[in-house]
Parts: structure tokens; C-alpha cells; sequence
């Protein structure tokens, strides 16, 4: 065989390798994020439901709002990552200076919307009794924004120089500090103030502030390399239209999933306690297992936007490649453990018979779109490293809310399928905008211009 025939699948395993490498420890610390939240719901569980409704309602509130924010501060993947692979620091650090000013921007806003939110926790709510406590929990939780936005920049910065350590070192630390906070904050133990559900939100403050700190000191070295000083046109508006046309393309194109299974929680809200909490297990076990694809997503980011920036379309093809084909294979075990094991895996969240009974109905459901959700995760994250972002957000709002949603809403209540109608529907809106997704990663993938050349360039 010639030995050029070796030469691909040696490359090909290269880089499979490599994105592997990269994944796992951004899936670790994403995990180690939603374990945040997920501390949070559980020590406020123990006071009282009226506690945990309101920790729930505050804590989804807080998610569908910031989402769009953490979506618009991953236009710095394209940006950093081709900037880095043309080894020029120079804009690595005007994307970052860019990145601070918007996040801070960022929280300003958005904090005004947890400020003033009572007016849509009550819409949300069908529950009245628990919206001054969750509007109490928010306003405490608007004051963690500027910390969170900054953390997110600075995660973003160092994920697409392929640098991990700096995030995971923060996760670690805020989830070992976030128990022992909450059960200051929201117990009184330690000499802390019983604060209860607003104890919560002050636990969850502290820990944002906390892995911003870690995340610039444990990073400081690699920042350091290609920190300049801020240049006059990052006070010019102008010069964020690049950053803030993708990053808000890529924030509509997050959000719109994220809204979409919050949709369908409160849609399964309204059916009932036991439809809920068997969604709850379901949609719990799918979200753990969708971290990994979330990871071979954001490494996917990386090595293509590193690709393109060094000029080599042939590397930024076989990352892609290699980042679907780990997604897909990995999602497809993570199937088969749905598929073949609902029983003991419903067990690890309820011992509750009719709970059980209804994740066990979702569960098999979950595994089939599992294969689906990783593959848009993956093919969406290739895409962010490519620069190409509008059309992820379309293909979004036509799988998921023209297509998807309205499909699981035929379905449950027409049909009379109930709750697995809604889940079915999912699986309607993941599998078209999977196949939509890996359709525009193949036909843009390989033509695609550095990002200082195409869209997303700025002075």
C-alpha cells in the first residue's frame, strides 16, 4: 500500500486522540458546574417544600436568562481559537478585552432582570406563595453575575488555547466550598447566619466570585503570555459588532434548546406531580450524560478554530471528523445504558412506584435521542470553531420550536401519548437539527476563511 494510505488514519487517530484529551476535563468541569446547582436545590430541599419549589423556580429563572448571556460570550471560541492557531497573541488579547467589557455589560443588564423579575416569576409560577422567596433568592444571585461573566471569559480564553486545568482547578474548589456554605448559609452551621433559601444564593455568590479568582490565578501564566495592553478601540462600539453579531447568533442558538426543555419541564409541571418527577429523573440522567458531547464540543471548537487560523482547512476537516465520530460513539453507549438498564439507573433518583413508573417510560425515549443530542452538540461546536453561526441558531429554531415542539404537543395531547408524547417530540427536534447540523458542517468545513479574514474580525 502506498504510504500515504497509512498516513490519514495515523493523523486521523492523532487527532482523535488529542480532542479526547481536551474533552474530558471541559466535560469534568461543566459537570462540576451543573453539580453546583444541583448542591444548591438539595440542601434547600431538606427545609420545606415551599423551600425547594422556590430555590427551583429562582434557580430556572436565573439559567434561562444567564444562558443567553454565556451564549454571547462564546463568540470568543472563534475568535481566540483562530487567533491562536495564527499565533497572534495580540488579538487573543483585544478578543479578551472585549470579552471583559461585554461581560460586565452583560450583567448589568441582565441583572436588572433579576431584580425586577416578581412580574414573570409569578407568570411562571403556578405556585404564588413561593414568588417572594424566589425573587428574594435571584436578587441575591444578580449580584454573582459580574463574577460569573468574567469566570466565563476567562474560561473561554484558555479552552481555545487548549489550556483545562485553570477551569477544573475552579470547579473543584467552588463545589467543595459550595457545601460547606450552603450548610453555613442556609443551616447556620460555622457561626453562619441561617438565611435559608436567600443563604443559598449567597453560597452560590460566593462560589462564582471564588472561581473567577481561581480561574485568573491558576491561568495567570498562559494569560500572561498574551496579555497586551488594552488597545483604544475597545471603547469603541464599532469594534464590537464582530463579537456581538456571532455571540449573539450563538446565545439565540443555545438559548433556544435550553428554553426548549425548560418548556417542556413546565408543560410537564401542569400535568402533575408524578409526570414531573419521573421528567425530572429522565431529563436529570440525560443532562449527566450529555456533559461528555457538551466537552467534545467545545474541544471541537478549539482544534477547528485552530485549524483554520494556521491555514490548514485539511486539519479543520479531520477535527471535525474525529470530534462527530467521538460524540456519536459515546452517545451510543450512553443509549444502549438507557435502553438496556432504565430500571437501576430511575432507582439512583426515586423509590416512589408511580415516579418510577414514569421514568421508566421516559427513560428508553431519552436513550434514543441521546445519539441525537450529542451529534448536534459536537456539529455545533465545530461549527462555533469555524466562525459559522447563523445558520446553527436557524436550524435550531426550525428543529426545535417549528418542528419539535409543536410535534410533542400533537402528540401528547392529541394523540393522547401525555408526557412521552412531549418526549417524542424531542426526539423529532433533536434528530432534525442533528442531521440539518452535520449537513452544514460538511458543507462548510474546508472553505471556510480565518476568522481575522471573515466575519468575526475586528479592530
Amino acid at each position: 500500500m502506498h504510504p500515504a494510505g497509512h498516513q490519514q488514519p495515523t493523523a486521523l487517530r492523532r487527532e482523535l486522540a488529542a480532542i479526547a484529551r481536551l474533552a474530558l476535563p471541559v466535560a469534568l468541569a461543566q459537570f462540576g458546574l451543573m453539580s453546583l446547582g444541583m448542591v444548591d436545590v438539595i440542601m434547600v430541599g431538606h427545609l420545606s417544600p415551599l423551600a425547594l419549589a422556590a430555590v427551583s423556580l429562582g434557580h430556572t429563572y436565573s439559567l434561562g436568562i444567564m444562558i443567553l448571556g454565556l451564549g454571547m460570550l462564546f463568540a470568543l471560541d472563534p475568535l481566540v481559537s483562530q487567533a491562536h492557531g495564527a499565533r497572534d497573541s495580540r488579538r487573543v488579547a483585544d478578543a479578551m478585552h472585549r470579552g471583559i467589557v461585554l461581560a460586565l455589560v452583560l450583567s448589568l443588564v441582565f441583572g436588572l432582570l433579576f431584580v425586577f423579575g416578581e412580574p414573570l416569576l409569578a407568570f411562571l409560577s403556578r405556585q404564588p406563595e413561593v414568588v417572594p422567596t424566589a425573587q428574594a433568592y435571584i436578587r441575591v444571585i444578580a449580584l454573582s453575575l459580574p463574577a460569573y461573566f468574567l469566570f466565563i471569559v476567562f474560561r473561554q480564553t484558555l479552552q481555545a488555547m487548549s489550556i483545562v486545568r485553570p477551569v477544573m482547578i475552579a470547579v473543584v474548589v467552588a463545589n467543595l466550598a459550595n457545601v460547606v456554605l450552603n450548610l453555613g448559609f442556609v443551616y447556620g452551621y460555622f457561626g453562619f447566619p441561617r438565611l435559608e433559601v436567600v443563604g443559598s444564593a449567597w453560597a452560590s455568590t460566593c462560589c462564582r466570585y471564588l472561581m473567577m479568582l481561581i480561574v485568573i490565578l491558576a491561568g495567570s501564566t498562559a494569560l500572561k503570555r498574551v496579555w497586551h495592553a488594552p488597545r483604544a478601540s475597545v471603547l469603541r462600539l464599532r469594534s464590537y459588532l464582530p463579537m456581538l453579531t456571532h455571540g449573539i447568533q450563538i446565545g439565540i442558538q443555545i438559548s433556544l434548546e435550553v428554553w426548549l426543555f425548560m418548556t417542556v419541564s413546565f408543560l410537564m409541571m401542569r400535568m402533575g406531580v408524578v409526570e414531573m418527577g419521573g421528567h425530572i429523573v429522565a431529563l436529570n440522567l440525560a443532562s449527566a450524560a450529555f456533559m461528555i458531547p457538551l466537552g467534545l464540543g467545545a474541544a471541537a471548537a478549539t482544534r477547528v478554530g485552530n485549524a483554520i487560523g494556521a491555514g490548514n482547512p485539511a486539519g479543520a476537516r479531520r477535527s471535525a471528523q474525529a470530534a462527530l465520530m467521538l460524540g456519536v460513539g459515546v452517545m451510543l453507549i450512553s443509549a444502549a445504558l438507557f435502553l438496556g438498564l432504565p430500571g437501576p439507573l430511575a432507582r439512583l433518583y426515586t423509590d416512589d412506584p408511580a415516579v418510577l413508573q414514569m421514568a421508566l417510560l421516559l427513560l428508553p425515549i431519552a436513550g434514543l435521542f441521546q445519539v441525537f443530542d450529542g451529534t448536534q452538540a459536537v456539529a455545533c461546536g465545530v461549527l462555533r470553531g469555524a466562525g459559522q453561526t447563523r445558520a446553527p441558531a436557524l436550524i435550531n429554531l426550525f428543529g426545535y420550536w417549528i418542528l419539535g415542539l409543536p410535534a410533542g404537543l400533537y402528540l401528547s395531547d392529541h394523540l393522547g401519548w401525555g408526557p412521552a408524547g412531549l418526549w417524542w417530540g424531542l426526539v423529532v427536534g433533536l434528530s432534525a437539527c442533528s442531521l440539518l447540523l452535520v449537513i452544514q458542517v460538511y458543507r462548510s468545513i474546508g472553505r471556510t476563511a480565518p476568522a481575522d479574514r471573515a466575519t468575526v474580525r475586528s479592530r
